[in-house]
């Protein structure tokens, strides 16, 4: 099997460790996306409307139900190997580039494997444009799934949300918000794979072992304390990204904003620098979780692929 190969089979399995087996899924699904939706639920609403997360989440039962949690569900479960997969094939491949200029410059120790910070970087932000070709309209859909109201509901579902965008504003409509995902993934991502590989390179370092025999619970915590390192970054960009995602297409519909940057400045102008972390609460609580999940995944696939 090509090293490409291993390293999209990897990403798929921690995607699917993120979001499709059993355990996981009780965790991922039935506690992560209620979160979710109290999150994007946050960032979209009007300052003033919630006093906190679980006001928000007191909201949604009492007026939604139960089931108002899991709305969108769908669009991440369909879509969160393909995005994972194409995270961590574009980080290894990029890793492999690195890796093979610093055997030429006589660095990085053996194979070149060991890559500066700069280098981790640069590999997570190609990582994270990667994955946004994808991850965008996959957020997109789920956002609206997740903000329309249960009565005279605009979508059907994720199908019908997708046949009707496409219908009415074609591609550019399914990328809504493209850009600011793209500035989000870029970011995030050199931030989470940076984070998580210097953490393993540490360990690794100083116990003066391989990377296959480091214990999973490590890759777990790492892959923890990179989901924090992510949101520390993104979480300003995403809220934005969501209030993008979640507006009319056209001054007809409801369109409140032009572009990203006029709608950066109308939420600062008008809710001031507090909007900007509005649902950061229900991440935080959900993050470590997932993406320790994700990593552990990942490790754990390449260790039996790389036996193959």
């Amino acid at each position: 099997m090509s090293k490409t190969a291993k390293d999209l089979t990897a990403g798929t399995i921690g995607g699917i460790g993120q979001a499709s087996t059993f355990r996981i899924i009780l965790h991922t699904v039935l506690v992560g996306q209620p979160f979710d939706i109290v999150k994007v639920r946050m960032q979209t609403a009007p300052k003033g409307t919630y006093t906190g997360m679980l006001h928000c989440a007191g909201g949604i039962l009492k007026n939604e139900g139960p089931l108002a949690f899991y709305k969108g569900t769908l669009t991440p479960l369909l879509g969160i190997g393909v995005c994972v997969s194409i995270q961590f094939g574009a980080l290894e491949y990029a890793k492999r580039f690195f890796a093979g200029q610093n055997i030429v410059r006589g660095r990085g120790g053996e194979g070149g494997r060991t890559l500066s910070g700069d280098q981790l970087f640069v590999s997570g932000i190609f990582a994270g444009l990667a994955n946004g070709v994808v991850s965008g309209p996959v957020e997109h859909i789920r956002i609206r799934l997740q903000t329309q109201p249960n009565i005279n509901r605009t979508y059907a579902g994720p199908y019908d949300a997708i046949r009707k965008i496409y219908s009415a504003h074609g591609i550019k409509g399914l990328y809504k918000g493209q850009a600011v995902t793209l500035t989000r993934e870029a970011a995030g991502y050199g931030v989470y794979f940076l984070a998580y590989e210097k953490l393993v390179q540490r360990e690794m370092a100083t116990k003066g072992i391989r990377r296959d025999q480091i214990n999973p619970a490590k890759a777990v915590l790492y892959g923890a304390a990179a989901g924090y390192a992510l949101w520390a970054i993104i979480y300003p960009i995403d809220m934005i990204k969501s209030r993008m995602q979640t507006d009319g297409f056209t001054p007809s519909t409801g369109q409140k904003y032009s572009s990203t940057w006029n709608c950066v400045r109308t939420v600062w102008r008008t809710e001031g620098i507090g909007a900007f972390t509005r649902g950061l609460g229900p991440t935080l609580i959900r993050s470590p979780f997932a993406n320790g999940a994700t990593f552990l995944g990942f490790e754990m696939a390449m260790r039996v692929l790389d036996s193959i």
